[in-house]
């Protein structure tokens, strides 16, 4: 998962042999998937500078301090659609109800009840969605590397709100956002140096996890120290590849003594065909547990990206602890897609 590597998974997933794509069954020049997209695409974490991200946050903070009303006006007008080729609540909800506060029109767009389903391809459904008016494409998909093609192919603005096994930058920005308001007390001023001095933990399925890898490469570049704790199965060494900053531990209750957070991963049972993981062993190794967390980072902010599943990789009195900021996420879920969509559109706030 070396940072070169995880762009040519991007690209490989899309692309077949011949430079044929395997969403579109069309030519396409995969070094252009990373060059031919609209301004206001966010498609993949090493896309942004620390400026950018550093701009992102103050709008949100923004957006965020305006009335209610103020805030309403600012996207009238404006058509967003929402293309989810994979089941969503948090990311697809949030984005929604980001897009409605701003007053923009949402359409929903999902594989089962569209013409995806009779095996429509990627670009013409997004060629179609323009021709309807869309403005801005949100576009959750199996495939990594989807989003470039999308962007590519409609010259719209397109979010990625995940695609297969790569990124979902959007996530890591509002746990970005979560870090910085429980332990600097400022979610505006972001820099090289902003999270010096702290460790970010992340426990699970790293391997699978888009989540795990934008993290990974956006935290260290703000001063963060991230550590990957999971099982060889589900971590392969080569992530130390993904940059600097980033370390490996097998250990978990090692990793815990170190943490300033413990961002917990679901096991991904849909992505696990041909593995052979014990759960039992998996759980009294990773679970972040009442008894490991007092014991082991007593003050530690304990974090999921969600969904989770109680009683495997994070125990309900946890989750639902004094240390858990869970719904803080969520909450800067809603505030940090509403800066991202009036940045992808263009508009000043």
């Amino acid at each position: 998962m070396r940072q070169g590597r995880v762009t040519e998974l991007a690209k490989s997933a899309a692309i077949g042999e011949g430079g044929v794509c395997l969403l579109s069954g069309t030519a396409v020049n995969p070094s252009a998937l990373h060059s031919a997209y609209a301004a206001g695409s966010l498609l993949a974490v090493e896309h942004l500078t620390v400026a950018d991200v550093a701009g992102i946050l103050a709008l949100t903070s923004r957006l965020e301090k305006m009335s209610v009303a103020n805030r309403a006006r600012v996207l009238t007008g404006r058509t967003i659609v929402l293309l989810f080729y994979e089941s969503s609540t948090r990311t697809r909800t949030s984005f929604e109800l980001a897009a409605k506060s701003l007053g923009a029109t949402t359409t929903l767009v999902s594989d089962k009840s569209s013409s995806i389903e009779k095996g429509e391809s990627l670009k013409d459904t997004g060629l179609t969605l323009r021709a309807l008016g869309a403005e801005c494409i949100i576009l959750r998909h199996p495939a990594s590397g989807a989003p470039f093609l999308l962007a590519q192919v409609t010259g719209l603005p397109v979010l990625n709100a995940g695609d297969g096994m790569h990124q979902h930058p959007s996530q890591a920005l509002l746990d970005l956002r979560t870090i910085l308001q429980r332990l600097r007390k400022d979610v505006c001023t972001v820099h090289a140096k902003t999270l010096d001095g702290v460790t970010v933990v992340i426990v699970g399925d790293i391997l699978h996890s888009r989540v795990a890898r934008s993290n990974a490469m956006l935290l260290p570049r703000l001063g963060a120290r991230v550590v990957l704790c999971g099982p060889a199965e589900l971590l392969p060494e080569d992530a130390l590849g993904m940059g600097a900053g980033i370390e490996v531990e097998r250990d978990m209750d090692r990793a815990l003594a170190r943490a300033d957070v413990a961002m917990m991963l679901r096991i991904q049972k849909e992505r696990l065909a041909g593995f052979d993981l014990n759960l039992g062993e998996y759980i009294a190794r990773y679970q972040l547990s009442v008894e490991r967390l007092a014991a082991k980072a007593p003050k530690a902010v304990v974090m999921h990206p969600g969904p989770i599943i109680r009683g495997l990789e994070i125990v309900g009195e946890v989750a639902d602890g004094p240390q858990s900021a869970i719904e803080e996420q969520v909450a800067q879920g809603l505030a940090v897609r509403r800066a991202l969509l009036v940045r992808a559109l263009g508009v000043q706030a």
